[in-house]
This record gives structure tokens, sequence and C-alpha cells, in this order.
């Protein structure tokens, strides 16, 4: 009977230590196959915040004659923590740059901030970016931004009209609606009327795997925020009598100012030499 009960009790002890393997084993699997699979995908997807940039006020004359308009640009964005393993020599030969300008704007951006976006190459024009679009996944850490350029259809009135520019650290420090690689009024009209043409920026949140591509919104879109444009404004100016000006003071040195006398609106204002606006425009205007 002593017997009988032992050997019953041995057959529970083992079944229990079987039991207890079993758990354990499933316990591992599940930690080192099943959670390390859901970490892996968790791992692969990061959300990026691209910030929504709004077009800028068209500025017009008193007859509504266009005199500044936006075009499509597009600045290369890079987040230095994130780039990892990149064919270089590619990169720099897609954008037109040498491995030093690479190395000077990666060491800039790194000394920025490693976790959050700024400007690598900007200004690039929707030509440009057709070609580099397309193999933009291969370089982990990058990605466009949308932008918009300033264009002159009349190459007239450049001191009045002045000229956008990328925002100053003075600049940042005063006003918070600015970040770093954002474009302010420097002169001019531009200046001047500035919280009118530069609109509301806007956000939107993207999922990227782990090739750099995107793959949507996040939660469809849930926490993106819209761009407000910028509001036009109409100027006193005369387009066409601010076009006979400068062609007579063409070759000249000196100002005119032509002033309604019953509204003492500025009818035109010249000032010789004068330039294309479109010159300060884009990655060549240094050229």
């Amino acid at each position: 009977m002593y017997v009988r009960d032992f050997s019953r009790r041995k057959y529970i002890i083992i079944g229990v230590i079987i039991l207890i393997a079993v758990i354990f084993l499933i316990r591992l699997f599940y930690l080192q196959v099943i959670e390390n699979r859901f970490k892996l995908s968790a791992d692969n997807i990061v959300l990026r915040n691209i910030r929504q940039y709004p077009p800028r006020g068209r500025i017009y004359d008193r007859h509504g004659q266009l005199l500044v308009y936006n075009e499509a640009a597009y600045d290369l964005m890079v987040i230095p923590g994130q780039v990892k393993n990149i064919d270089t020599s590619t990169f720099c030969r897609l954008l037109g740059i040498d491995s030093i300008t690479f190395i000077k704007q990666l060491n800039k951006a790194t000394k920025y901030s490693r976790f959050r976006p700024s400007v690598f190459v900007k200004q690039i024009s929707k030509e440009d970016f057709g070609k580099i679009q397309e193999k933009l996944y291969l370089f982990p850490g990058f990605y466009a931004q949308t932008r918009t350029l300033r264009h002159y259809p009349m190459p007239i009135a450049s001191h009045l009209l002045g000229n956008i520019g990328e925002v100053s650290q003075r600049e940042l420090d005063r006003d918070p609606f600015y970040k770093a690689g954002d474009y302010i009024g420097k002169s001019g009209i531009e200046k001047y009327y500035e919280k009118y043409l530069r609109g509301k920026k806007g956000m939107r949140i993207v999922e990227v795997d782990v090739y750099n591509r995107e793959k949507g919104s996040y939660k469809n879109g849930k926490y993106d925020t819209l761009a407000i444009p910028g509001k036009n404004i109409k100027l006193g100016l005369d387009a066409g009598l601010q076009s006979y000006g400068e062609q007579l003071m063409k070759n000249k040195k000196g100002s005119i100012v032509a002033i309604d006398p019953k509204t003492g609106e500025i009818l035109a204002m010249i000032s010789s030499p004068s330039f294309d606006p479109n010159m300060l425009v884009g990655r060549e205007r240094s050229k």
C-alpha cells in the first residue's frame, strides 16, 4: 500500500515538473519570438512631424496687376540620429554637392539637434526635386519638406517690394512663431506686412517605415492641423507707371516718386540702379 502511494506521488511530482517546464518553455517562446516580433514591428514604424507651410499672400498693384506670387519648391530635411549606412557618393551626386559640403551640413544639423529635423539643402526647384524624389527612400533620415518661393512676373519695384529670407537667430529669439529654417520678410513691403502675408503653419504627422517610406497619416490625420494661407494685399502702386519710371532711369542714378495729389497715395517709387528681384530667389541667388 505504501509502495503504491509512493509511486502515485512520484508520478504527480513528475507531472508537476513537466507542467512547469512546459509553461516555462511557452513563456520563453513568447518572450523570444512573439514579443520580439511585436517589438521589431513597433521599432520599424517611426512618427514624423512634417511642418505644413502656408502659401504666402500675393501682392497686387492698384489695378489688380499681379506683382508677387508663389512657386513650388522643396527643402531637403535631415534628422541626424536616423542617418545610417547611406551611399554618400550617390547622395552627393543626386544633389549636386561634394562630400565636404555633405559633412559640413550634417555636422551643422547634428550640432542643432540629433533628433530634430533641420534643413540640409534648401530651395530645391520642382524640376531638380523630381530627379531626387524617386531615390530618396534609399537615404534614411532624409525627407522632403514642401516650401514656396517668391516669383516676380514683372521685374520692377525691387526696392519697394523687398524680399524674404531665412530667419536669423535674433528673429527666432524675438518671435516664437518662427522656427529654424523658416522664411521671413527681410525688407520693403515683404517685411512691413509680414504678419499679413505669412499665414499660419500647420502640421502633418505621418508614419514612416524602416525603408524611409511614408506609410500614411498617423491615426488617419486625426492630429493634423491645416495651414492657413497668408492674406493678399493690394498696393497703391501703379505697375505701368512704375515700369515707365524705371525705363527712364535706366543706366542712371537717382530716385523718382510719383504721388496722387488728391489721396497722397504713392503711385510709383523708383530708385536707380535697380535689379531683377528674381535674382534673390532660389539656390542660385548668390551666383
